[in-house]
């Protein structure tokens, strides 16, 4: 059937990102340009605030900004950014036929408060703060970090709190281990939760702690100065290690101290009782260096508390130039695809222009107001006319996507991929009860997962020849697409209360979380209806639900 599916690929490329639309208004704008200062803004005043301050870049632009979105693009957008897959169908039948002027704030609500959303962002967020492509992070991913990043997200713990015990994940412990782990059941296993996996991917090495904490936390990508000075960066080698030393007790066996002998440094076995290592001798230099902090400020050390500890006051306050910043950052480019400062984990600069710095000003002056509440940030965002707005091309002038006129195509990561086509398919493995993952062995979802390669910035999603052929010929897609095996499509073609039009238009439900528009219909139930390439009209049908998993429409979030 290889030919006649490409056939109707081509077919289906119809499907590609709708170009009409419409849809229920989203939060208005707002006269808030007087009075930001210092005000605790509602989560309505700062999504009005947000698009006051891009529509004056737009209009000094002279960019036309797109219209909202019609219901079904942004409940397709809300679930695969909130929960990581598409909605079933029936959750977008229910939606497009709701009436309530609020139905868009509510189902963020109950996105809010659900499962898949802890689930999801305790993994959007276990894959930014632990390494990718180290031999620790298979342990990682299923274990004890996510169950730890699990129990942070449902308790809405604030974004600080759980960053400063990150930092000081394995504090008061001479072996490491885990601090009170709290027991939890994750897919019928009981497994500890614990931060520690953050000091086991870097390897118990104070340089690799340095640099992944500056760089997630602070957006600061200090690695660049471990080595040498270069001539046009901001940081320099001295800077680095005086950073690292914070962590120079982070040692397997225990913490260390720093002993320098006849101008030779070494570490050794930190005694009982002794005070915490806080220097650091620097690599090919005669050179030891105390550890200080990254605006040059010197830490006030108190006695038997951990240099971590004192690391952690400073990057989580309030004060700190970089950390909110940091944090409301990554926030918004995890919903546009793009940061206002961008690339997120780099410091604004010459070549690192912010987009919209009043707004950037704003989001996190409001963040820590709110005390790092991150179900706030996200509510405001998701409420402005911003986020809300299509992602299809309506103007010629909507062409840069840091003017974010229109809502970004962002790649859906391989996680979001798999759940959606088995969210679609209505897929069960035979023998594999734990299909979407477990704490063991590898599953379909791994296999898939593992042969897509994700990138930080989703709007440069690129697919290999590779995956571009597991998508149209490999071994799970053929499975899912198959009368046998797919229960969508197997309850679909033998509905015997439903024609082909309706058929049709339930696969679209269930793929493309739309409607056909009446050219898609006509066209595809006239396939169906004809029994395609064989003549068999529910073969059509299964080639046609091949078509939408194929489509662009289907592997981008828009």
């Amino acid at each position: 059937m290889v030919q006649p599916r490409r056939w109707i690929l081509a077919l289906g490329a119809c499907c590609l990102l709708a170009a009409t639309q419409r849809g229920t208004a989203a939060v208005p704008v707002m006269a808030v340009r007087a009075a930001v200062n210092n005000a605790v803004l509602t989560e309505t005043a700062l999504a009005g605030r947000i698009d006051q301050l891009i529509g004056d870049r737009l209009a000094a632009k002279k960019v036309t900004p797109a219209p909202v979105a019609d219901d079904a693009e942004f409940l397709r957008r809300v679930y695969l950014d909130l929960i990581g897959r598409i909605p079933r169908a029936s959750e977008v039948r229910d939606f497009l036929a709701d009436k309530s002027p609020d139905k868009r704030r509510q189902v963020v609500d109950r996105l809010l408060d659900s499962p898949q959303f802890v689930a999801h962002f305790a993994a959007t967020w276990q894959a930014t703060i632990l390494p990718s492509g180290n031999q620790q992070q298979q342990f990682a991913n299923n274990g004890p970090f996510r169950a730890w990043m699990e129990i942070q997200i449902r308790n809405n713990v604030p974004y600080d709190q759980w960053v400063r015990e990150v930092i000081t994940a394995g504090v008061g412990s001479n072996n490491l281990a885990p601090l009170q782990p709290v027991p939890v059941v994750r897919g019928g296993f009981q497994q500890q939760a614990s931060p520690i996996a953050f000091v086991q991917v870097n390897e118990f090495k104070p340089e690799n702690m340095a640099a992944s904490t500056s760089r997630i936390f602070l957006g600061v990508r200090l690695e660049c100065a471990q080595c040498h000075n270069h001539p046009f960066a901001a940081w320099k080698r001295q800077q680095f290690w005086e950073f690292a030393a914070f962590f120079t007790g982070v040692q397997r066996g225990g913490p260390r101290r720093l002993v320098v002998v006849n101008g030779v440094a070494r570490g050794e076995p930190q005694p009982p009782g002794g005070a915490f290592p806080r220097s650091i001798k620097i690599p090919m230099e005669d050179k030891v260096v105390d550890a200080r902090f990254l605006d040059a400020g010197k830490p006030k050390w108190q006695d038997q508390v951990d240099s971590r500890v004192t690391l952690a006051d400073w990057v989580t306050s309030p004060k700190n130039p970089y950390f909110a910043q940091t944090g409301a950052n990554r926030l918004w480019a995890h919903f546009f695809g793009i940061g206002i400062n961008d690339p997120v984990d780099d410091e604004p600069g010459d070549e690192n222009e912010v987009s919209h710095p009043e707004l950037l000003k704003d989001l996190t002056e409001q963040f820590v107001a709110h005390k790092f509440d991150l179900k706030y940030l996200i509510r405001s965002i998701i409420a402005s006319k911003a986020y809300q707005r299509t992602s299809a091309k309506t103007h010629p002038s909507q062409t840069d996507p840091r003017l974010f006129s229109r809502m970004a195509l962002k790649g859906l990561t391989p996680a979001q991929l798999f759940d959606s086509v088995m969210e679609a398919t209505g897929y069960v493995e035979r023998g594999q009860p734990q299909l979407r993952g477990g704490p063991f062995g590898v599953n379909p979802r791994v296999e898939f997962v593992n042969k897509f390669s994700s990138t930080d910035k989703r709007t440069e999603t690129q697919m290999s020849i590779l995956q571009a052929l597991t998508l149209m010929n490999g071994k799970l897609i053929s499975d899912v697409t198959s009368l046998e095996r797919s229960n969508t499509l197997a309850a679909i073609a033998d509905a015997p209360f439903m024609n082909n039009a309706q058929k049709v238009e339930a696969l679209f439900l269930a793929t493309l979380s739309r409607l056909p528009r009446p050219e898609e219909s006509e066209r595809l139930t006239s396939y169906v209806t004809n029994g395609g390439a064989t003549g068999d009209s529910r073969a059509a049908l299964a080639d046609v639900f091949w078509a939408l998993l194929n489509s662009s429409e289907f592997i981008f979030n828009h």
